[in-house]
This record gives C-alpha cells, sequence and structure tokens, in this order.
C-alpha cells in the first residue's frame, strides 16, 4: 500500500502529536517517593558492620546503613524513619529504629549517624528504650528481614514529644502520614 505525500503528512504530524502527548503525561505524573542505602541494596544482605556489637556478639559494629530518599509527597513537613525486624518476637517484629521529627530539608544520613544522637532527628524508643539506631541480632540461622521505612508527614519537625515507641508513633501519625517508601535488609548471624 502505497502512502501520499499528503497522508505521509498527516500520520507523520498524528504520530507526533501522539508523541507529544504521551511526554506531557509521562512529566505530569508524580515521581515515586522512594528509599535507597549505598550499603546495601534492596532484598539484600546487609554488611556485618551493621550489625549488633553487644552480647550476644553478632559480629557488628553497631553502624547504621545509609539512608537516602527522594520525591517526598507534596505538603511534606518532616519524615520519620522506623527499622523493623519482621521475624522478631516470634513474628509481632521488633523496632529496632524509631527516629522522627526529620525536617523535609534533609533527604539522607550518612552511614552511622543514626547510630549516635543528632539534632536532625528526635529519638523515640527501639526494643531497647533507646532513641537511636540498634544493629540487627538474632539466633543462628536463616536470614532475618529488616523493614526500613521513611514516612512522610505533614507535622512541624517539632511537633512530637521525644521517646515515643513504635506503636505511639504510629498513633501519633494518623491522619498525618502523606506517603511512604520502603527498603529490605537481610541479615544472618553465622555463629
Amino acid at each position: 500500500m502505497r502512502m501520499t505525500n499528503r497522508a505521509k503528512l498527516l500520520f507523520a504530524v498524528g504520530g507526533a502529536t501522539m508523541l507529544a502527548s504521551l511526554c506531557m503525561n509521562a512529566a505530569a505524573a508524580p515521581a515515586t517517593f522512594v528509599l535507597s542505602s549505598s550499603t546495601f541494596k534492596d532484598g539484600t544482605l546487609m554488611p556485618p558492620r551493621v550489625a549488633l556489637h553487644n552480647p550476644p556478639n553478632c559480629g557488628g559494629e553497631d553502624i547504621s546503613p545509609q539512608l537516602s530518599w527522594s520525591n517526598a509527597p507534596d505538603g511534606t513537613k518532616s519524615f520519620a524513619l522506623t527499622m523493623v525486624s519482621e521475624e522478631g518476637q516470634g513474628g509481632l517484629g521488633e523496632p529496632l529504629l524509631v527516629v522522627y521529627g526529620v525536617s523535609a530539608g534533609v533527604t539522607s544520613f550518612a552511614e552511622g549517624e543514626l547510630s549516635r544522637a543528632s539534632d536532625k532527628f528526635v529519638g523515640g524508643k527501639n526494643i531497647h528504650g533507646l532513641g537511636t539506631y540498634d544493629g540487627p541480632c538474632h539466633g543462628a540461622g536463616s536470614s532475618h528481614h529488616y523493614m526500613f521505612k521513611v514516612i512522610a508527614t505533614d507535622l512541624d519537625p517539632k511537633a512530637l514529644a521525644p521517646g515515643l515507641t513504635l506503636p505511639e508513633l504510629q498513633a501519633e501519625l494518623q491522619g498525618h502520614a502523606r506517603g511512604v517508601a520502603g527498603l529490605v535488609g537481610l541479615f544472618t548471624k553465622s555463629q
């Protein structure tokens, strides 16, 4: 089938219009809120240095992994970060990091930065009552899953009191959470 010059022109213009429309729709779509780490990739083993160093010794240095996030939802004023051992407490979950009041201008923490108190976040209470990172440590054998989350909120960074447990933080964030991004790290204790 031969196309006339006019048909070719109409086809070219129509194709260009469709392509422009697709590009405009792609540009208008909101970017996905993501959490990543240079310390480990999503769904892979975390390095031994992030594990707990206190007895029982899990061979680590209790160094929090590097975390960074991008494309926070509109209206975000602060972030909360959590890390939960999904298999901890017999499958009920065990919070090892509960921090919040992270200013919307902060989009990352360097390796080790969540292991010590900082004016960049408000410390909650993890399973051991600490307001900072506690590395993974569990019985020898299979890998455990550690779920990291960054939650975008519409709360002022100073809105919540220090020392909230994970359930208390979740209750306070009801109606104020704007979005979440997650990342899973695995840890296996060899002995």
